[in-house]
């Protein structure tokens, strides 16, 4: 008996399994370029699981009689063939928990949680046979996660995402700490906190804290940069400031 390619394998199955790992690579790629915690490999994983899991709900029981989003036997009546695949919506939001990050009262990675449940649906889609739905809520995505991130770099420089405190120490000639504190009110207008102590080890020193409210995407680094013009400045420390 000799047995054709359709029988070992179904062409069917095989083209939804490489449509959804082609969209979720699509998707993955951009997490990746964007250097993101779930990249390519996560969301090719997400989207063919949610793909062979589909398929499954839908083909994986061959002693039922198929009928219109339902399938009948004599022994348990109706079943609904998304009963499985329905899972998958529930389940993927473990995964997508696992990418959100939590830094003080800054939450990361909820973009990318929200990627994951777009790749698992579009994996769901290629399951079902819907490529066109696939095709198009991959392209949506896409467009969605650049022209948006274009829009908040130009457009809205001022986001309220982008606005940090940061926390400056700075060490420095007791003559000098008056230049430095004037330096820091007249170049930054959002200081919620600023005071001054004389150094114990060093009677003629003294450290100068400050927390400021900038809006960049490398505080740090610019802050830095910042003060390197200053003289007289024995250290400096900079950090992010949690309250």
């Amino acid at each position: 008996m000799i047995l054709n390619f359709d029988q070992i394998i179904n062409t069917n199955y095989l083209l939804s399994i490489v449509a959804a790992v082609t969209f979720g690579f699509c998707i993955g790629l951009e997490r990746e370029l964007t250097n993101k915690y779930a990249g390519l490999r996560t969301h090719i994983m997400v989207a063919l699981g949610a793909c062979i899991f589909t398929l499954i709900s839908i083909y994986g029981f061959p002693t039922f009689a198929h009928g219109d989003n339902v399938i009948v036997t004599q022994a348990t009546g109706v079943r609904d063939t998304a009963r499985v695949a329905a899972q998958v919506v529930t389940g993927i939001g473990f995964i997508g928990a696992g990418t959100v990050l939590r830094n003080g009262p800054i939450v990361l990675g909820l973009t990318t949680a929200s990627t994951l449940w777009i790749a698992a649906s579009i994996g769901m889609a290629c399951g079902a046979g819907m490529f066109d739905i696939a095709f198009a809520g991959t392209a949506v995505a896409i467009i969605v996660l650049v022209m948006v991130r274009i829009l908040e770099k130009k457009v809205l420089p001022s986001s309220t995402k982008k606005t940090k405190m940061v926390q400056i120490g700075i060490i420095c000639d007791n003559d000098y700490v008056q230049k430095v504190q004037d330096f820091i009110v007249s170049r930054y207008q959002d200081i919620s906190k600023i005071k001054k102590r004389k150094m114990t080890a060093d009677e003629n020193a003294t450290k100068l804290t400050c927390v400021l409210t900038v809006q960049d995407e490398q505080p740090i680094k610019d802050l830095y940069k910042a003060f390197q013009p200053l003289d007289n400045i024995e250290s400096i420390s900079i950090k992010e400031y949690f309250e």
